[in-house]
């Protein structure tokens, strides 16, 4: 053993490597399971007593001289390696890397803003977690109204008098800019509304809407028809037409639905607006007196009209998407679509 510990010294003394490979060869060689040092371990543990402590020691001495030795050895060979590797050229372009993009929800959101905006209108905003008067009692819905039920609305919680809620629609926003600004009014209310509701390619729990509120001295139904034209207008087109078709809402009076003209067939009707020429794009109304009155209005001095929108409708119609789920999936085949999309 005495021999063999000194042959391995002076092999260790004579090593050289000339590459990592070589270097790692080496360490199996001395140090691998079945190396040459790893076979006097198994070796010693069948001397006599009286040399286990001598033999000890210098097999110690010689598996940390090994260790040494053929980390110095790598150390050499990577300083060797790093000299003689191509310089790279630090003034070449770097690669390019994909660019994300807006969401084409945001787009449509910021799009319909900037057109109200240009109209003078300002933006309100509100808490998504409502409470029920502002969804629905100052709205002037009734108390047996199914949308209060829960097979319509997320109640947070419930057992008391004025219970908590996701808000259904952001016309609580424009409740609480009725009680706190002062008049005359004209704000846009955009924001995310959540609903009780099956999801399809149509419908979805969690959607978008715009809602708009002018309140003021004199304000008339021919006003409203005025703004939602030319919002259309800006939207769609210069050449774009509305219709307004009677309906009902618990917070105005009277009321409308609003189709547009389509863009795709220019009213010659295909399979976007089914043939009709016509595509469905807000609800409208003038403000219930009961509504001014519930937010300390005088209905007998002013008169306001409201609209709201669903922002994912308006995307759909903008950019024929025929699944609403798309917008929530995060495909970026589908996100990367929307890069080149120009804000008005």
């Amino acid at each position: 053993m005495k021999e063999s510990i000194e042959k391995i010294f002076k092999e260790l003394e004579e090593l050289k490597a000339a590459s990592q490979k070589e270097a790692e060869e080496a360490r199996i060689r001395f140090l691998g399971k079945k190396g040459e040092i790893t076979a006097l371990m198994d070796q010693f543990r069948s001397i006599a007593p009286e040399l286990k402590r001598e033999y000890g020691q210098k097999l110690n001495e010689l598996k940390k001289a090994a260790m040494a030795r053929i980390e110095e050895l790598k150390a050499c060979v990577g300083e060797a390696e790093a000299s003689t590797a191509p310089k790279e050229d630090l003034s070449m372009p770097g690669d390019a890397f994909p660019l994300g993009s807006r969401h084409p929800v945001s787009i449509v959101r910021q799009q319909i803003v900037d057109i109200f905006r240009k109209f003078g209108y300002d933006v309100a905003e509100g808490p998504e977690i409502e409470d029920d008067y502002h969804v629905f009692e100052a709205l002037n819905f009734p108390p047996n109204h199914p949308a209060r039920e829960m097979q319509d609305t997320f109640f947070v919680s419930t057992g008391h008098v004025n219970p908590l809620l996701l808000r259904t629609h952001t016309s609580s926003v424009q409740v609480r800019t009725m009680e706190s600004q002062s008049l005359p009014i004209r704000v846009s209310c955009p924001g995310r509304v959540f609903r009780n509701e099956a999801i399809s390619a149509r419908a979805h729990c969690i959607f978008h809407q715009v809602e708009g509120l002018y309140i003021d001295k004199n304000v008339t139904f021919a006003d409203l028809k005025q703004a939602i034209l030319l919002f259309a207008r800006e939207m769609f087109g210069a050449d774009s037409q509305i219709r307004m078709r009677p309906s009902y809402f618990p917070f105005t009076e009277p009321s409308a639905e609003v189709d547009v003209s389509c863009n795709i067939c220019k009213g010659k009707g295909c399979n976007i607006c089914k043939g009709t020429g016509w595509l469905e794009i807000m609800g409208c109304g003038m403000v219930d007196p009961n509504v001014l009155k519930a937010s300390g209005i005088d209905p007998q001095q002013y008169s306001g009209f409201a609209f709201g929108m669903g922002i994912e409708r308006i995307a759909m119609l903008k950019w024929q998407v025929n699944d609403l789920r798309h917008y929530f999936e995060n495909d970026m085949r589908f996100l990367s679509e929307f890069s080149t999309a120009t804000e008005v």
